[in-house]
């Protein structure tokens, strides 16, 4: 017993490690649970609202709804590309509900910071490192819909690449993580059956236990100096970041999942918010990649047009507000400060932002 106590101490950095690819697992795992969930509950929901569009403005809001709902762009993106594909809906009205996605899937990570909201210093940075995700995307959003709404230069520019890529044709992958977790999902589902609730409660369960155990084993190896590794390799400069974040959502296909990785490591002091702002700015390029592949495998002209809007948003999104970083950043910043002071300052963000504000607007302007 006293020669594995002393194997422990001696190699506890490597223990950390381990503990922290399984805690990871399991937080990869509760995310793709409460995905399943909440896809039980809103998939239905959020194509109905998505077939309702009437105007670019409502399509809008209804995107940040319907993702906000499902807790997946790629899923509304997907229900839109659909919809387009059959003439239900046209692509001047798909292009807005794309861009709304791209706001209501920044709800994962800040729904993730949450876990951290009884211990202050922890909660205030990763909650800052998750909401300066919304902060770029509504602020993207404020600088492109209305010249998008006036001139549509997203839908003319998606249309000629569209037209080069038609015949191009697409490649599909398979994302290790969904490989992973998806069986276990799979396991889950058909023990529990349609009890979407009950699945709800049990991924809530296992993301809050993953999340405070990842902080823990990070911290640990913070300790044994894995923040000098990050700064000196994965983070260390800004376009860096930005590849990271690039590369590592197209190959888990989750954007959620990556951004949401990203609010553990700022509670823990791992990473700053200045080498995650380029970091989610990449994850928010990389989440488009599945949905571009996807329409040239399809070879139908209106889906690529939405899926390559999609990524010009991003870029466009980029071009306006990395130069201007210290925006997002400062806004994300101070009130992430003000959040800390009353507990359910940052619960009611969440319900204002992604869907009392969406509902109310839908119902007046519709």
């Amino acid at each position: 017993m006293k020669s594995v106590l002393n194997f422990y101490k001696k190699h506890d950095a490597l223990f950390s490690f381990l503990k922290l690819l399984i805690f990871l697992y399991l937080f990869i795992f509760s995310l793709e649970l409460m995905g399943a969930s909440l896809k039980m509950f809103g998939k239905g929901l959020a194509s109905d609202l998505i077939q309702t569009t009437t105007n670019p403005l409502v399509g809008l809001f209804i995107g940040i709804l319907a993702t906000s709902i499902i807790q997946s762009s790629s899923s509304t993106t997907s229900i839109v590309v659909g919809l387009v594909g059959g003439g239900v809906l046209n692509v001047a009205n798909a292009i807005p509900i794309v861009m709304g996605a791209n706001v209501g899937t920044s709800v994962t990570n800040t729904l993730a910071s949450l876990t951290q909201i009884n211990r202050s210093i922890e909660f205030q940075r990763s909650f800052a490192a998750a909401i300066v995700h919304d902060y770029f995307n509504l602020l993207a959003v404020l600088a492109i819909f209305p010249l998008q709404y006036f001139t549509n230069f997203l839908g003319r520019i998606a249309a000629v690449m569209g037209q080069e890529f038609q015949h191009i044709g697409g490649l599909k992958f398979l994302s290790p993580v969904k490989a992973l977790t998806r069986p276990v999902v799979d396991i889950f589902k058909s023990w529990i059956g349609d009890r979407a609730l009950i699945l709800l409660i049990l991924a809530l369960i296992c993301l809050l236990f993953a999340l405070s155990q990842m902080v823990r084993s990070l911290k640990a190896l913070v300790v044994k100096k894995a923040e000098a590794w990050f700064d000196r390799y994965l983070f260390k400069t800004a376009l860096r970041a930005f590849f990271v974040g690039l590369l590592l959502t197209s190959l888990v296909q989750s954007s959620s999942i990556t951004t949401s990785l990203a609010v553990p490591m700022a509670g823990a002091g791992l990473l700053t918010i200045m080498q995650i702002f380029p970091y989610t700015m990449g994850a928010n390029m990389g989440t488009t990649v599945t949905a571009i592949l996807a329409a040239l495998v399809t070879g139908n002209l209106a889906a690529i047009i939405v899926a390559f809007s999609h990524l010009l948003f991003n870029i466009s999104g980029i071009i306006v507000w990395w130069p201007l970083k210290f925006v997002p950043i400062y806004l994300a910043q101070k009130f992430s400060y003000f959040s800390i002071r009353n507990r359910l300052i940052p619960i009611m963000y969440i319900l204002i932002v992604f869907f009392l504000i969406p509902i109310a607007l839908i119902y007046i302007l519709k």
